[in-house]
């Protein structure tokens, strides 16, 4: 047994049945898969799946053996929870609410919302007081459910590094509120700033529930393929895993262009369960 989880952001694949999902990602030799909660209506409507949907879904995880551990909220990107419209705030609360609920019925052990107040606008102080009041409700829904919810280092300046994280942390307060980094995007904000990103990811130390595996470029933060970008992923997992961080999950998404997208799945875990099997 490997003494750390490696898992599948979903995306990774193209649009199949949770039966062939699942199996790709097995076949692949991963762990377990990130499920998505993006913002579109089909997979925002899996928070509001009914008792008996959510039991099958269960019972399928078990029957094949391949949980689903992370949960990628990427909805409250265009659900702000600190957006000026209030039912786009409303509604963004709605589906955070929904989703640690779903994550505590499915065995979800960590639920990642966006570090933004606002995307699709202005951050003021008036989105990161409407953020901060979303985040102090959701964080003892989290508390109740047991499903902590992990910030994902972002694009924008609001919440680009692991030191923005830490200081919403320390505000928050709760064991229920930590950081779920994003190596490519911390990487990019790095550039930006002419800093450090492994010393910006050892100032989560005690803090870190999981790390995301992402290639980017400078200014460009989706779709890059690994080995193509500028993140340096040796230097990072072994900060991370000093730090004591065993659960990882690359995030690549499907390219319909490519020939065979499952060995690109294979290709993928292989590339960091190579690194990550070296940690001592």
């Amino acid at each position: 047994m490997r003494p750390y989880e490696i898992g599948l952001y979903e995306k990774a694949m193209p649009e199949l049945s949770w039966p062939e999902k699942l199996a790709a990602a097995k076949e692949a030799g991963y762990d377990f898969v990130e499920i998505s909660i993006d913002a579109s209506e089909e997979k925002i409507g899996r928070v509001y799946m009914d008792r008996a949907e959510r039991q099958a879904l269960r019972d399928l995880l078990w029957e094949t053996g391949m949980p689903l551990r992370t949960m990628n909220v990427s909805a409250l990107t265009k659900y702000a929870l600190g957006d000026e419209d209030d039912a786009i705030r409303e509604r963004g609360r709605d589906i955070a609410r929904r989703a640690l609920a779903l994550a505590a019925d499915l065995g979800v052990r960590v639920v990642m919302f966006p570090g933004y107040d606002v995307y699709f606008g202005t951050s003021t102080p008036e989105t990161v007081r409407r953020f901060t009041e979303a985040i102090d409700e959701l964080k003892l829904l989290a508390a109740q459910y047991g499903t902590p919810i992990g910030f994902e280092t972002m694009e924008n300046a609001f919440m680009n590094t692991v030191e923005k994280g830490m200081r919403w942390v320390e505000t928050f307060a709760s064991p229920y509120v930590q950081l779920y980094p994003d190596i490519g995007n911390t990487t990019n904000a790095a550039v930006e700033y002419g800093s450090d990103p492994v010393a910006d990811l050892r100032l989560g130390r005690g803090h870190i529930l999981a790390f995301h595996l992402k290639e980017t470029r400078p200014g460009v933060f989706r779709e890059i393929p690994y080995g193509e970008g500028h993140v340096d992923f040796p230097a990072a997992i072994e900060a991370v895993w000093g730090l004591g961080v065993r659960r990882f999950v690359t995030e690549f998404w499907y390219d319909k262009t490519l020939p065979d997208w499952k060995a690109e799945l294979i290709k993928a875990r292989t590339r960091f369960t190579d690194m990550l099997d070296t940690m001592p």
